[in-house]
Parts: structure tokens; sequence; C-alpha cells
């Protein structure tokens, strides 16, 4: 069986209408209640679709070490232990804020296209403690697309949703979304203004990236300046507006 995209968004949305209902003591009461729907929806859907459950419990959270439990892990190349993704920065901002997405699209550290969803857990004070991600890899479907020589739809995805990036490690993670940010602004580096630098700073930094450890020095190399400049240029980018 071939799971659609359609398919695992409509079960996502299904799972987030009952986790709605309910709060959790602990990520680990989580964990006991859906390591089954996990294993169930893994084997269902087939080895293209990944789903992952993070614990994001605690008032200090390893954003390098949330998967408590995961099937299909070769899909972004993760295990049990491994990091969360961009997301994660976003969710630790606010973890009061409903954060629940569904259809979005997703990136691995090799270029692949991922269809994903993300439902998460609250306890008693309203708290996220836990993050539920279901994540198709769309690349057999546009394989089998582009041998027909048609286009992927994809229908119902929002281009003001948000966008994840998945690695093995922090690193990787931070790496993709730079290279994202880079993208954007339509030039090479070695042909970018001060300007173009510093809108890269600023949407790395509205993204959460420079909240990672060692970016700052990450992105300057990236943008081929000092880490005094980057400091500089991010300063900058935060009086913007």
């Amino acid at each position: 069986m071939m799971a659609t995209p359609a398919t695992m968004e409509a079960a996502a949305t299904a799972l987030a209408g009952d986790a709605a209902r309910q709060t959790y003591e602990s990520a680990e009461e989580v964990l006991w209640l859906y390591r089954p729907v996990m294993r169930a929806l893994a084997t269902a859907a087939g080895p293209s679709v990944e789903v992952v459950l993070h614990n994001l419990d605690g008032a200090d959270v390893d954003l390098g070490h949330t998967i408590m439990a995961i099937e299909n892990g070769h899909v972004t190349g993760r295990a049990v232990g491994g990091p969360s993704t961009s997301l994660g920065l976003d969710v630790m901002k606010d973890r009061q804020k409903d954060h629940d997405a569904f259809g979005y699209r997703g990136f691995t550290s090799d270029g692949r296209e991922l269809r994903c969803s993300s439902v998460y857990f609250r306890n008693a004070a309203g708290d996220i403690i836990a993050s539920f991600c279901i994540n198709v890899d769309l690349s057999p479907i546009q394989q089998a697309r582009n041998m027909l020589e048609a286009l992927l739809p994809l229908a119902g995805t929002a281009d003001n949703g948000p966008r994840e990036h998945f690695g093995s490690d922090l690193v990787s993670v931070m790496d993709s979304m730079i290279t994202e940010a880079i993208a954007e602004i339509g030039r090479p580096v070695e042909q970018m203004s001060r300007d173009d630098k510093i809108t890269v700073l600023e949407r790395l930094d509205q993204r959460g990236a420079t909240q990672m450890r060692k970016s700052i020095e990450t992105i300057a190399k990236r943008l081929s300046i000092s880490r005094v400049t980057a400091y500089a240029y991010l300063d900058e980018a935060r009086t913007r507006g």
C-alpha cells in the first residue's frame, strides 16, 4: 500500500481532534498511549511514511535529542535520540500557542521534498510537552509522475504555511535553513550587497536559526563575512520595521 499525502493528512487531523480534548502529565504518558498508533500508521502506510514522537517536556529542552520514538526513520535519516527540526525552535518560543499544522512542505538534508503534518500534546497548564509528526516522502510519487512526464500537484498546500528542515543533527538542520535563506535572495553570495546579507540574517533570526549553537559563526562563514560583522548585521536586522 502506498500512502497518499491526503490520506496521511486526514489521519493527522483526526489525531489532532483527539489530542485537543486531552491533557497529559508527561511526554512519557504520550509515548505509552501513542506508540502503538505510530506502529500501526507506519505499517499501514508503508516505508515512505515516517512517524515521529518528540519529547518537548521541561523548561530546558535539548533540541538536539528530542526523538522518543520513530518509525521508518530512514526517510529523514534520524533515530531515537535524534534532533528536532527547525519547527522545534518556533514551538519553544511560545509553548502555549497553537502550532498544529497539516500538509505543509518539508525538506530533507539531501534535497527530497516531504509532505508533513504535526500535532502537539499539552499538559494541564496548556504547555506543549510532545509532538506527533507524520512525514511523507514524495520522491516515489514524483519519480512515477516524472516517468509519465507529469507534474505532482500539491493541492491544498498554502504558500504561507510553515517550511520544515530536517537533518541527522542540528548542524545539518541549520545548514539547510541558511541555504534556503541565501537562495531566497536570488544571487550568489559573492554578488550580494551589504543589505542582502542583512536580509539573510533577518530571515534566519525570524525563523529561529540564530538561537542555535554556533549559528552566527556558521552564518558568517556562509556569507563570507567576519563573526563581528555578522553580529553587527544581526543587530541592524533586528531594528528594521
